[in-house]
Order: structure tokens, then C-alpha cells, then sequence
């Protein structure tokens, strides 16, 4: 078996070497063969992209957060290279949705060991943007944009962040075209969603399947005490989750229309502004490495 390791080495803040000499320790033992691509922020995508032929690996491991996963499943989009990921970022909100072990060296065991290899969706926005996890607009890509510029990483800076957003917060008008119906509505967010959960475990939805050839459309439209004291509850319990707060569409392509440009995340990176968004889903993007704890095999897929 040959791996190639896809390694982040600043994604989430986390130190990525003591993974690393484990993950060598354990290759070289049971002597499988290895190698590891170190992204540096320049002409990433070609690089790897130019050697994985060269390599030729058996199996893809994603080290780092949802960027790295996106980054990783972008380049192997429509290949035959399986990936799977082990969690090193600040939230590994796509990890956890996919049901994979949070201690990083058991991660890379399940990846070695398993043959269960599954399709995995992605999102392709406005032709030349993707996601695998979670984008919006509104709160949260505001938060976001913030939170790029701040050194500081984890949860309490996301927390700052978002308590100064409510102090500014004001709902706009949206219209969503979606499975030959028209939807209007002021919301203060529109989240587009191959997944349930943003990485910080609160849900969006409790329909999202990131393998069943489906993505949803998530309207908030209202956000108040009640509304966040449920959404807080709800990443512990998703009986939670207040329905009355937003409307979902489940739909295999969409478009949303602004008023007027409106700043859009996509797994944790800012895009861009824009007053029209088309999004439609690439099934089966990428072969995903996974196991049968993995609940949307069987059971949710295909629902």
C-alpha cells in the first residue's frame, strides 16, 4: 500500500509534526510506503495535482481542517483516488459530520484498514467555487471574515466575533429558485448546506446527507434569545433545533438573488460578495474513505 499525505501545515493553528512522526512510525512498521505534500500557499492545486500521477497512491489522506478537505477533494474531483481525512484543523466540522475518529493517528488507521470507499457530494457555486461542508450569507460569512483577519483561532475569538455581529444585525430579502418554485423571504442568513452541522456542532438542519446527491438551502429568517438558546441546546441534543426559525429546501441545483451583493463563505473562507449565487451539486465528487459507523451508509442513503 502507498499513501500520500495532503498536509495543511498551518490549518487551525495545530501543529502538525507530532501526527506526522507517529503516522511515519506506524507506516514504516507495518512497512507500508509513503509520501507527504506539504501545502505552502503557492500553485498548491498544480503541484499536487502534477504529483499524483507521479506517486500513483492507493489512498489519499487529508491532513488538516475543512479547508484542507476542500482543498484535497477539489484535486481529486472525478478521479479514481480515494481520500480520507484525518481531523487537524480548529473545528473539523466535515470530519465530524462524516463520522470520522477524532483522534488523528486512530483516523489514520480506519483509513489503512478500511476497503468501505463511498461517493461523496460536493457544491459547486457560480461555476468556478466549491464546497463539501457548509457556505452562507449573512451572519455568519460576516463572522468569518473577521475571524480571517484575527491571528487568534478556537472558539472564543469565533464567540467575539459573533456576539459583535448581533449588535449589527439586520435582516434582508432573499429569493431562492429551487425544484420550479419561487421562495421570498427576509432572513438574516441563507446557508447552503452539503452537511448538517457547522463545525461548531451547532446544526443548520437534520435532513443534510453529504451522500445522498442532494444539498440544502437553509433560510433563517428569524434570530432572537429563544433562537440561539435552542441553537446552543441543539448541539447536544437535535431535538432542539427551533424549525420555526428558518425554512429548508432540499434540491439538486438552486439560484439566490440579493438585492444587492452580499459576502459569501464557503468552508470557512470568504469568497467574495455577490447579488446572484447558482449552486447545483456534483454527485459522487470524490471516493471517501470511510467504515460502517459511518450513519449515512445504509440506513440515510439514498432516503
Amino acid at each position: 500500500m502507498k499513501l500520500l499525505f495532503v498536509v495543511n501545515p498551518i490549518s487551525g493553528g495545530v501543529d502538525k509534526e507530532p501526527f506526522l512522526k507517529k503516522a511515519r512510525a506506524l507506516c514504516e512498521k507495518y512497512g507500508i510506503d509513503y509520501h507527504i505534500f506539504k501545502t505552502t500557499g503557492k500553485n498548491d492545486k498544480e503541484n499536487l495535482k502534477k504529483l499524483l500521477p507521479e506517486v500513483r497512491p492507493d489512498k489519499v489522506v487529508s491532513v488538516g481542517g475543512d479547508g484542507t478537505t476542500l482543498f484535497t477533494a477539489i484535486v481529486l474531483m472525478g478521479s479514481d483516488f480515494p481520500m480520507g481525512i484525518i481531523p487537524l484543523g480548529s473545528a473539523n466540522g466535515m470530519a465530524t459530520e462524516l463520522f470520522v475518529n477524532p483522534k488523528p493517528i486512530e483516523a489514520l488507521k480506519d483509513i489503512i484498514m478500511s476497503e468501505r470507499i463511498e461517493g461523496l457530494d460536493m457544491i459547486k457555486v457560480n461555476n468556478d467555487h466549491y464546497s463539501i461542508h457548509i457556505g452562507d450569507v449573512g451572519l455568519n460569512a460576516r463572522i468569518v471574515e473577521a475571524y480571517e483577519k484575527d491571528p487568534d483561532r478556537g472558539m472564543i475569538t469565533y464567540a467575539k466575533y459573533f456576539l459583535d455581529e448581533l449588535t449589527r444585525l439586520k435582516p434582508f430579502a432573499v429569493k431562492v429558485k429551487a425544484n420550479g418554485k419561487e421562495y421570498w423571504e427576509k432572513v438574516f442568513m441563507v446557508g447552503i448546506c452539503n452537511a448538517r452541522k457547522f463545525g461548531t456542532g451547532v446544526p443548520l438542519n437534520v435532513t443534510g446527507n453529504p451522500m445522498d446527491g442532494k444539498f440544502e438551502i437553509v433560510l433563517i429568517i428569524r434570530i432572537d434569545g429563544s433562537s440561539l438558546i435552542k441553537a446552543g441546546l441543539a448541539r447536544f441534543d437535535e431535538s432542539f433545533l427551533d424549525n420555526q426559525s428558518g425554512k429548508v429546501i432540499s434540491t439538486e441545483k438552486a439560484e439566490i438573488i440579493f438585492e444587492e451583493p452580499r459576502l459569501l463563505q464557503l468552508d470557512g473562507e470568504v469568497i467574495g460578495k455577490f447579488q446572484e449565487i447558482r449552486v447545483e451539486i456534483i454527485k459522487s465528487a470524490v471516493r471517501f474513505i470511510t467504515h460502517g459507523d459511518n450513519k449515512y451508509i445504509g440506513q440515510f442513503q439514498n432516503s
